[in-house]
C-alpha cells in the first residue's frame, strides 16, 4: 500500500506541474495569449483529485496496523482470503435493478417519458433486493 501512496503522490504532484507548464505555454503562445481555462482546471483538479487519494490511502496505511498480505513476499493466499460479505448467488434482483437503472439512464438521455417506466422499476427492484431474506424460503 505504500508503494500505492508514492504513486498518488507522485501524480499529484505531476499534474500539478503540468498545469503551470499548460498556464505557460498558453500565455506565451502569440495566438491565444490568455489562460486557456478548461485545460488549466482539468490538470488542477486531476491533481487535486490525486492528492485527495494519496492522503486518503496514507491515512489507511497509517491506521491498518502494518502492511497487508499483499505486499508482503512471504505471505501466501489463504492469508489475504478473509470472508467479504454475504452474496446471494441466486437472486435475480440485480439484474432487475440494472435493468432498471439501465432504463432511467436512457430516459434521462433519450425522452424522459421512459423515466416514469424506470422509476417504479427501480423502487421496486431495490426494495426487493433489500427485503429478500426476511420472507420465503431464505427468511431470517
Amino acid at each position: 500500500m505504500k508503494a500505492h501512496v508514492n504513486l498518488f503522490w507522485i501524480l499529484a504532484v505531476f499534474f500539478l506541474i503540468m498545469a503551470g507548464v499548460y498556464v505557460t505555454w498558453s500565455l506565451v503562445d502569440p495566438n491565444y495569449g490568455t489562460i486557456e481555462w478548461a485545460g488549466t482546471t482539468a490538470l488542477t483538479l486531476s491533481a487535486i483529485l490525486a492528492a485527495f487519494v494519496g492522503f486518503y490511502l496514507s491515512r489507511v496505511f497509517k491506521h491498518q496496523g502494518g502492511p497487508l498480505p499483499e505486499d508482503t513476499l512471504t505471505a501466501n493466499i489463504d492469508d489475504g482470503d478473509p470472508e467479504l460479505g454475504h452474496f446471494s448467488p441466486w437472486s435475480w434482483w440485480p439484474i432487475i435493478l440494472a435493468a432498471g437503472g439501465a432504463l432511467m439512464m436512457l430516459g434521462l438521455s433519450i425522452g424522459f417519458w421512459i423515466s416514469y417506466i424506470a422509476a417504479p422499476l427501480l423502487l421496486i427492484a431495490v426494495v426487493g433486493w433489500t427485503y429478500e431474506y426476511y420472507r420465503g424460503f431464505h427468511a431470517r
